[in-house]
């Protein structure tokens, strides 16, 4: 059975893809949670996941010589992580993720790093409204682990879908794009703590406010229609035309934004991996706008 193929699919195209018995299929759970929340996301997988799927830690297919969290690897890092999945560079890669209230809160990012490192977009989709969906859908579970056999993978980083630091510094004087930050708007205002204790809210100067959860229908778990999208971006002053970085907390729900404008037809977003908490650590105060001052 032939199963057509998206970026965001449905709870019944997964079981399709499933059924379909494809060769050449990885599920991965890329479930992963704030620190504040209190709970485990691996410990979560090992009870409860989709047959077949394994799981994706964001925190371990990271570079580990930054404090930083979850910055990504290297090269071959990610070829060395992705491949002991099972996952070649013709496989076709559907990410989910566990999130009680989103459709969607961290299996993007996971869509943005095989994107990062040369993946075909064609071949790595979002399972939309994630395990809470499937499950809400008749979707079977199981605690066994999947049978994996290593992969050889190739991988080809992009640098134009990534910013650091330096960049994002320069461009408060230049001016050459937009930064657009996926927090909540208590975060970027500073009058709601980061997850982070060690880490006051605040934001970035010139930056705009797009809270990730804002692009994304909490009802029936799913990501808004471009229309509504683009409403969103217009009313934000974004042209979602042109180009634009995107930021949050630790680069995860940025990758909400990206996904966004990759729905309404622009791939060439950047995301600014660092995001606020390695902006809050090394910018100067005069850089770091609405910081709380107790």
């Amino acid at each position: 059975m032939a199963v057509s193929r998206s970026t965001l699919v449905s709870v019944k195209w997964l079981k399709n893809m499933i059924a379909s018995k494809s060769a050449n299929h990885r599920i991965l759970d890329a479930s992963w949670h704030l620190p504040n929340t209190g709970r485990d996301a691996k410990t979560e997988f090992a009870e409860k996941h989709i047959p077949g799927a394994s799981f994706f830690d964001i925190e371990e297919c990271a570079d580990k010589n930054t404090s930083v969290p979850h910055q990504c690897p290297s090269e071959d890092g990610f070829a060395s992580y992705v491949g002991s999945l099972g996952i070649n560079n013709e496989t076709h890669v559907t990410v989910y993720d566990n999130n009680p209230k989103f459709a969607l809160f961290s299996a993007q990012r996971v869509w943005w790093m095989f994107r990062l490192y040369g993946h075909s977009p064609s071949k790595i989709s979002i399972l939309e409204g994630g395990l809470p969906k499937w499950l809400s859908e008749g979707g079977e579970v199981t605690d066994k682990a999947s049978d994996i056999t290593p992969q050889s993978y190739k991988a080809v980083f992009e640098p134009s879908l990534v910013k650091n630091y330096e960049e994002i510094e320069e461009n408060i004087t230049k001016a050459a794009f937009v930064l657009v930050d996926a927090r909540p708007a208590g975060r970027f205002q500073g009058t709601m703590p980061e997850p982070r204790n060690d880490t006051k809210p605040g934001c970035i100067p010139n930056s705009k406010n797009i809270p990730f959860y804002s692009l994304l229908n909490e009802e029936d778990r799913t990501m808004k229609s471009p229309e509504e999208l683009k409403a969103i971006f217009k009313e934000a002053g974004i042209d979602i035309q042109k180009y634009f970085v995107t930021s949050c907390g630790t680069g995860i729900s940025a990758c909400v934004v990206a996904l966004a404008a990759h729905m309404c037809g622009n791939d060439s977003v950047s995301v600014y991996d660092g995001a606020w908490t390695e902006w809050y650590h090394r910018a100067p105060a005069q850089l770091k706008l609405n910081v709380p001052k107790d």
